[in-house]
């Protein structure tokens, strides 16, 4: 067994070979998220959606990288901040508002709302509205493929704030122990709702999976290259037996914690906000770099913005349009 894991650590490539359709391929999947999410901030000004929604404008390069480093077959569990999950695994736009509207059309009916959606077709096991709530079903998953030996891996994501739930570091136990094919992708946008994650979290983030012998390893949430590229060869690890892993991805949420947190300068300045948008922005970044690499160009670019645009628009319209369960639907797919 050891021949075989060194020979498969010695053939691993260090990074991908990636052709310039992929590289558009992410930076279309980006905008999608953020030209969704802009949408949904609109929906919820307007007075359209009920409840609320936590934005993922910013942090959309964990979502992109982590996702295409998958197989479609592979599987996700997501977080209350879970729209840029779903979309980068596979999710469709109309559906995706369906659900956050309560139409019939949504991904659980209506029933689910903005952080609950899960759609098994795309190996997405559901949002989780509760702190570090996905990473038993997570956990679980990957030990199911392993009995299975289908050869799938599990991305896991959840805020830095999860790591303070007692439950994150019982199945990261058990998934070292049983050498799970799982990846545990921590996105630290900084705030864990109001509070400063140094406030609340002692001590180095990534010193708690390496207690567990877990393979552990930080990058740049804000470009996608270095998530997609680091995500693969840990993704390759899984397949080939060699355990769980753990990915500290340093992010930025650029809205409120929710739709409704606008006034945010009680617990971070305007100048923080502003730094981080305009020197640290996803899209920018791989903009720039595709221009600067020749795989891509200003009107490439302005034509992916233009289409990503008009499928929101036509998600959004879609589901406004979309009827609501019936009321004798009110007992049915509901479980607790």
């Amino acid at each position: 067994m050891s021949q075989v894991v060194e020979k498969s650590k010695a053939s691993r490539p260090r990074k991908p070979d990636v052709s310039a359709e992929r590289w558009l391929r992410m930076y279309r999947q980006m905008a999608r998220i953020r030209e969704f999410e802009e949408k949904v901030n609109e929906l919820y000004t307007s007075a359209l959606m009920p409840g609320l929604a936590h934005l993922y404008i910013g942090q959309e390069a964990v979502a992109v990288g982590t996702c295409e480093a998958l197989r479609q077959d592979d599987y996700i569990t997501s977080t209350h901040r879970g729209h840029g999950h779903c979309l980068a695994k596979g999710a469709s736009v109309d559906r995706m508002f369906a659900e956050l509207l309560g139409k019939e059309a949504g991904y659980c009916r209506g029933k689910g709302g903005s952080m609950h959606i899960a759609d098994p077709e795309s190996g997405n096991l559901g949002a989780n509205a509760i702190v570090g709530g996905s990473a038993g079903i997570a956990t679980g998953a990957a030990l199911s493929a392993k009995r299975r030996g289908t050869g799938q891996v599990v991305a896991c994501f959840f805020g830095e704030g999860a790591l303070g739930q007692g439950v994150l570091y019982e199945v990261m136990n058990l998934a070292q122990l049983w050498k799970l094919p799982v990846i545990y992708v921590c996105e630290n946008n900084l705030y864990g709702e109001y509070t400063h994650y140094t406030e609340v979290a002692a001590g180095e983030l990534t010193a708690r999976p390496k207690a567990f012998g877990i393979q552990t390893d930080t990058v740049d949430g804000q470009r996608v290259q270095s998530v997609y590229e680091k995500m693969t060869g840990l993704v390759e690890r899984a397949r080939d037996g060699e355990g769980p892993a753990f990915l500290l991805c340093n992010t930025y949420r650029y809205r409120g914690h929710h739709v409704g947190d606008i006034d945010r300068s009680y617990y971070r300045t305007k100048e923080e906000e502003q730094e981080w948008m305009a020197r640290r922005d996803p899209l920018r970044l791989l903009a720039d770099w595709l221009i600067d690499q020749g795989r891509g160009d200003q009107e490439t670019l302005a034509q992916i913005h233009t289409e990503a645009k008009a499928e929101i628009e036509a998600g959004a319209d879609f589901a406004l349009n979309a009827p609501y369960p019936q009321v004798s639907e009110v007992d049915r797919h509901v479980y607790a």
